[in-house]
């Protein structure tokens, strides 16, 4: 099974032909399997992959490190249009998603590094919210952006992220998980987040979760409707127009993997 490893700001992936997958193995078991970061190749998901004919076209499935399904991951769309890309693909494509069809279109290329400008889709069910964690009344923003998505403003730092964002992302407001993003407005084009990505944990990135973040500082916080969104992995754009969300940033594919191990039925 070839494996292609790729990144988008540090939140890495490991793609595959959905056709190469095992026959008769949970592709759940697979991702874990292959995204230990010990044990196996180490990635935050495994998104499997089918691609038109004609070219230009493709779907996807992702899968959490820990096997749970993700509707969608803003990074890895990226990870799969590099890939995509450099196989010779059309500079514009749509890639069918569980979240929808989504549209991107590569906007520069610098070295290894392909940026695109994807069409995420308008955010829903956009509410603030008051959280009991621990005892403590938080206030939250929660949201769709194709994927649950639950945005505390205010003070950015790790121990927040390891308690209250941990915390949350297994609320029991959200029977199904949700990835949680604390967020700092900065100024009115700059927030500053950390995220706690559902099924994974802490990651330096987030497309998905950078929009949610941005949604929620545009609405609640003052921010404008064209903000850089900088995590740890580094600075993502996020526009919310008229027609919705557009996200711009890079990915890179960095290596193709032969797996090795048998996975047993």
């Amino acid at each position: 099974m070839k494996l292609i490893k790729a990144h988008a700001y540090g939140n890495d992936f490991l793609l595959v032909d959905a056709a190469e997958l095992p026959a008769g193995v949970a592709p759940a078991d697979v991702a874990r399997a292959v995204c230990d970061r010990h044990r196996g190749a180490g990635a935050d998901g495994l998104l499997a992959f089918s691609t038109a004919p004609a070219g230009g076209r493709a779907s996807m499935r992702l899968f959490n490190a820990d096997g749970s399904r993700s509707e969608i991951s803003g990074n890895g769309l990226r990870c799969l249009a590099a890939w995509l890309a450099r196989e010779g693909q059309r500079s514009t494509l749509e890639i069918e998603t569980d979240a929808g069809p989504k549209r991107l279109e590569l906007v520069g290329c610098d070295a290894s590094r392909l940026t695109f400008r994807a069409s995420m889709g308008m955010p829903e069910e956009v509410r603030e919210e008051r959280l009991d964690v621990g005892g403590v009344s938080v206030p939250a923003i929660t949201l769709r952006v194709g994927n649950p998505q639950c945005v505390v403003l205010g003070e950015v730092t790790t121990h927040r992220l390891h308690t209250v964002a941990a915390a949350l992302a297994v609320h029991p407001r959200f029977p199904e998980g949700t990835n949680v993003e604390l967020a700092a407005v900065e100024a009115a084009d700059r927030v500053r987040i950390l995220i706690w990505e559902r099924g994974v944990g802490p990651t330096e990135a987030s497309g998905t979760g950078a929009c949610a973040a941005a949604v929620a500082a545009m609405a609640f916080g003052g921010a404008a409707r064209d903000v850089q969104v900088t995590s740890p992995g580094g600075t993502q754009r996020v526009e919310w127009k008229p027609d919705g969300l557009y996200l711009t940033g890079w990915a890179e594919v960095v290596a193709e993997i032969r797996w090795l191990p048998v996975f047993d039925p």
